[in-house]
């Protein structure tokens, strides 16, 4: 890396004072040493600028004049947390754990839980103290050569975050569910970072919220590092409902081992400006990396979803299937790359990025991209951007459906693409209610969880004749 000067803006400026007076003593151990290469790496990284190539289509430089207070140390939890946010998916089965404005949040103080099977799961603090020989494994090993400043002060910063250890042999029939909430009333950057193992033939569910409570403003970054064993499953469903102000930059980071499976599904409903990036690396043949991901956006509201998946072993597969509509000034960035190493024979990776603009000031920067160095490979990659098809409006539109109604039902359909392989049903149910709220603009931040919305007794319907199509 190439050294700079040190004329670094106030952001930058607050971000190292922060770390020379908090965190430049915390030791030699992993996490001590990961502090310590994360603010050397962000001093040569710094914040992306205008010139990033890798952020062309999302300005962020207007953060960078703000000021953000930060959590000083972790706070007295005096409160269950259902006291302060109410999360729960009617017919969900899962084991629920919360991170309140950057801290793992438990009011009896149980800072790691023991589930079925032997599953471990809790503070990443506790897991570095109680599980030493396990956490030093696997923590920071994918996000060492941080791809940005806000990955590598992430790595200096973080404060808490999720620990989950699933043992060799374990299918879990259950979910684990972490609520990320936001609830301040002061402008705040928040640094989380997540530790996820799958152990050798085990299966994992995991649903992933990020919420807002209020409106204040926000600047969120966490760091996701998943280790996936010879034969691991994992689900991930990422749901992001946040306020209009705030900015998210979710990195996540996958090693995947031989016959290992990922399925990840990015939901995006809210955001002020939400960046979802994901580092996929195939290590072991037969790998199988499935990210698909959809974004309803409207008024000033920015996704930009970045996807690298490196195939750099033989016989690996891969699919990228990414679908959003964008309603009035919104806009939205896909970045897909798909490497495929000298010696990856018989590989095969598909991507596809597909958009409706609704408006004509809506706009998406799509950029699919295959990188290929073997021979006996089955790629492909495609990028569509329009309008609801006028044909299909006529049609319905003659079968007694009003104007309104047909264009709810045309995007409805579009988006049920990715949101109809969702694998667990109930969970597949809650979500198609919170999109066809959305597209009618029903849905946004409130003072509970938005899934308590999806009641099956109250189920969201179209005014559909479904007979007369």
């Amino acid at each position: 890396m190439s050294k700079i000067s040190n004329n670094y803006n106030p952001l930058e400026t607050a971000l190292i004072d922060r770390y020379n007076e908090y965190y430049h003593n915390t030791g030699d151990d992993v996490v001590g040493l990961a502090r310590k290469k994360g603010i050397e790496n962000f001093k040569d990284l710094r914040l992306p600028g205008i010139k990033a190539e890798k952020w062309r289509g999302t300005r962020i430089q207007n953060l960078f004049e703000k000021i953000y207070s930060f959590e000083e140390e972790k706070p007295v939890f005096d409160k269950h947390i259902n006291e302060i946010f109410h999360c729960s998916i009617h017919g969900f089965n899962t084991d629920v754990f919360s991170l309140l404005n950057g801290w793992y949040y438990n009011s009896e103080d149980s800072q790691l839980v023991e589930v079925d099977g032997g599953i471990i799961v809790g503070s990443i603090h506790a897991a570095r103290q109680k599980y030493p020989d396990i956490f030093n494994r696997y923590f920071n090993k994918l996000t060492c050569d941080s791809p940005h400043g806000f990955s590598a002060i992430n790595t200096a910063l973080f404060s808490d975050g999720l620990f989950v250890y699933v043992p060799d042999n374990t299918v879990y029939d259950k979910a684990i569910q972490l609520i990320k909430i936001v609830n301040n009333d002061r402008n705040t950057m928040i640094n989380t970072r997540n530790l996820i193992v799958v152990g050798k033939n085990s299966k994992l569910s995991f649903l992933h919220c990020d919420d807002s409570i209020n409106h204040q403003e926000g600047l969120l970054g966490t760091n996701n590092e998943i280790f996936l064993d010879e034969n691991a499953d994992l689900d991930i469903y990422k749901l992001q409902n946040l306020n209009d102000k705030t900015t998210l930059i979710n990195s996540t980071f996958v090693s995947q081992q031989a016959g290992s499976n990922i399925n990840v599904n990015v939901l995006t409903f809210n955001g002020g400006t939400i960046r979802n990036e994901f580092f996929v690396d195939l290590d072991g043949e037969g790998a199988h990396a499935d990210i698909r991901g959809m974004y309803l956006i409207d008024k000033t509201q920015h996704v930009d979803n970045q996807v690298r998946i490196n195939h750099n072993v033989p016989d690996c597969t891969s699919n990228e299937l990414f679908k959003g509509v964008l309603d009035e000034k919104a806009s939205a960035v896909f970045n897909g790359h798909i490497y495929v190493a000298k010696d990856a024979q018989h590989t095969e990776a598909f991507q596809k990025n597909a958009n409706i603009l609704m408006t004509s000031d809506a706009c998406i920067d799509t950029r699919p991209f295959l990188e290929i160095y073997a021979d006996d490979v089955k790629c492909s990659h495609g990028a569509t951007v329009g309008q609801l098809d006028e044909d299909a409006l006529f049609y319905l539109m003659q079968r007694g459906i009003s104007d309104k109604n047909a264009r709810l039902l045309l995007m409805y359909a579009f988006v049920n693409e990715v949101t109809g392989r969702i694998n667990i049903d109930v969970l597949k149910q809650s979500v198609e209610d919170m999109v066809k709220r959305r597209l009618r603009g029903d849905l946004s931040i409130c003072d509970k969880c938005v899934l308590q919305c999806s009641n099956p007794d109250q189920p969201i319907e179209f005014n559909i004749d479904m007979s007369k199509i």
